[in-house]
């Protein structure tokens, strides 16, 4: 697989890593046999970065993760904290950190965690001085070996970006969220910041496997969290209305490269857009995790079709959708 450096961290990361909110909850029920399958399946091919958070089943998912990486050295796991309390700037302290971190290292089963992300704070947090401050020393302590931020919107992006140890930004990006290729993306190649593309396929919605039939269980967010009633609707089919997002998937499957499936196109037109470090599509089985791992050895698409893309997207999802994002 493709590698490329992850931003600040200076690590090596194949292009197509795996995201793994679903190994946690949140997606209906996943079995630990299962998860840990999955997880062996995408490193099986190729994939070497794996992305969670403390909050993803409450803990779950970054205790399988790390008892999954002890047997699998040269992984890099990245986590993320700050939604384990009401979301109030005043929260976002050092004493705070060191709990939060503490608890993920031990979930983890790492000394130093290999790259720590603020998990969609407030937006203040994203201009505090103090939060960097913090962060630089978990860093100087040791505790923590980068940090990086989980972003919703654009300017949030752009105020870390200009932050010099932030390591790596994590937005959503994919053929129904283009606005990050006006400014983000440029900006964070100029810095030397990496780019980890988030919620690739809309919630799954540009695997081209949804129809206007298709039900969710009741405890997976793809019900419950449509008109972000939970949390930010930029996480559920990327906030995208799911009429007008099942419209748009009909006209980009024809686009799709010969022999490959909707998701692996909409993976590999994330990985042609200049600036992006690694995608972190999720996935729920072993079958799932090899197809997506797969598309890095797609050729990079025509320009034809990128432009054929931005047309879908300018037509249908632009009207849209929210205007920072």
């Amino acid at each position: 697989m493709e590698q490329r450096i992850l931003g600040r961290t200076g690590r090596e990361v194949g292009v197509v890593g795996l995201g793994a909110w679903q190994l946690g909850a949140d997606w209906g029920q996943v079995s630990e046999r299962d998860a840990v399958a999955t997880l062996a399946s995408a490193v099986e091919a190729g994939v070497t970065f794996i992305d969670t958070a403390d909050v993803y089943g409450d803990g779950r998912s970054e205790e399988i993760v790390g008892r999954f990486a002890a047997r699998n050295p040269g992984l890099t796991v990245a986590t993320k904290m700050g939604r384990r309390m009401e979301q109030l700037p005043e929260n976002y302290v050092m004493a705070n950190f060191r709990a939060w971190n503490e608890r993920s290292r031990t979930n983890l089963g790492m000394d130093t965690l290999d790259l720590v992300q603020l998990h969609c704070p407030p937006t203040p947090v994203y201009s505090s001085d103090a939060v960097y401050d913090a962060l630089d020393t978990l860093v100087a302590e040791q505790k923590i070996a980068a940090y990086g931020v989980s972003v919703e919107t654009c300017d949030q992006a752009l105020t870390a970006i200009a932050r010099p140890g932030v390591a790596t930004v994590q937005i959503i990006l994919n053929m129904f969220r283009l606005k990050p290729l006006e400014q983000v993306l440029p900006a964070a190649r100029a810095a030397g910041v990496g780019i980890i593309a988030r919620v690739p396929l809309a919630s799954g919605l540009l695997s081209g496997r949804y129809d206007e039939n298709t039900t969710f269980a009741a405890d997976d967010h793809r019900a419950y969290n449509r008109r972000g009633e939970a949390f930010d609707v930029g996480e559920t089919f990327s906030g995208v209305d799911f009429a007008t997002g099942l419209e748009a998937v009909r006209r980009l499957v024809p686009l799709a490269p010969e022999g490959a499936t909707t998701a692996q196109f909409a993976l590999r037109w994330i990985l042609d857009q200049p600036g992006v470090s690694v995608v972190i599509p999720g996935a729920r089985n072993p079958a799932q995790a090899t197809a997506n791992a797969a598309a890095a050895a797609l050729p990079p698409l025509p320009e034809a079709t990128l432009d054929k893309v931005r047309a879908i997207y300018d037509e249908l999802i632009r009207p849209q959708v929210h205007h920072n994002w």
